[in-house]
């Protein structure tokens, strides 16, 4: 049977989600743990992977198992092998039609920043961090340059792997709570760092630095080296897929309350 589960993970100590030699990955202790709880090998998929010390709210896997338990048992089993930052957070039984990736209508991400004179501490690791105050209608007007099917080219890293670079962004909404910004993203799909490359230059023509049009010179020159700097991992969170009502998967789970 297959097997669907919601994984909600703190990305500090990992080297991102991808299994790796040295097994310090989200996925490689995820693995682990559904092995040991299933005493045989379990392999996952998952619907989009994160990069060292970006954190996930909602990841979705799935694998396949001849193991017939009921769906909690994939939750607390797994849970009791896991480190304390990693945590199933929802089971399902999905048919054999699900992927995780393929079935995915669009994908969310939220960045945290905060904004002070002085840097995080007790949320260190969890938020990026600005001192200088952000113009929030400077960085709307520069995020609705991105909406739509556009050529990423110029926030796409140098490693990354997708086969195009053409995506489209369905959404960006950027509000304040206090000192914490919060900005959202959902799109088709992600380039490898394309949600911190679009930070960097939000941030600059926030602050100033650069102004809102900048955005959509950036976008059509189709270079990378038209964008601010790649900024900060620490406040980037995904948020998770979004899938048809059709698998009957939750579109959320408890730790999105804890964001601004």
């Amino acid at each position: 049977m297959r097997i669907a589960l919601g994984v909600s993970y703190n990305g500090t100590p990992y080297n991102g989600w991808q299994s790796q030699p040295d097994g310090n990955t989200v996925q490689d202790q995820l693995e682990k743990a559904l092995s040991a709880f299933a005493d045989q090998p379990v392999h996952t998929l998952c619907a989009g992977r994160t990069d060292a010390g970006v954190h996930g709210l909602m990841q979705v896997v799935h694998f396949d198992t001849p193991l017939q338990r009921d769906e909690f048992s994939w939750v607390r089993g797994p849970n009791s092998f896991l480190p304390r930052d990693i945590a199933v957070q929802w089971a399902r039984g999905v048919p054999d039609t699900f992927h995780a990736r393929a079935s995915a209508v669009t994908r969310r991400y939220a960045y945290v920043l905060l904004e002070s004179p002085v840097r995080p501490s007790v949320d260190a690791a969890r938020v990026g961090w600005v001192f200088r105050p952000l113009d929030l209608a400077a960085m709307q007007r520069a995020a609705a340059h991105l909406l739509g099917e556009h050529d990423f080219t110029s926030f796409r890293a140098s490693a990354c792997q997708a086969l195009t670079p053409v995506k489209t962004l369905n959404r960006i909404d950027i509000t304040r709570r206090g000192a914490y910004w919060r900005f959202d993203f959902e799109g088709n799909a992600f380039l490898h760092h394309m949600i911190r490359n679009i930070m960097g230059c939000l941030v600059q023509i926030g602050q100033g630095l650069q102004p809102a049009d900048w955005m959509a010179q950036v976008l059509a020159a189709r270079d990378r080296d038209a964008a601010a700097p790649t900024f900060s991992p620490d406040g980037l969170y995904f948020l998770g897929p979004v899938y048809g009502p059709e698998w009957g998967l939750p579109s959320q789970v408890p730790g999105y309350d804890a964001l601004p």
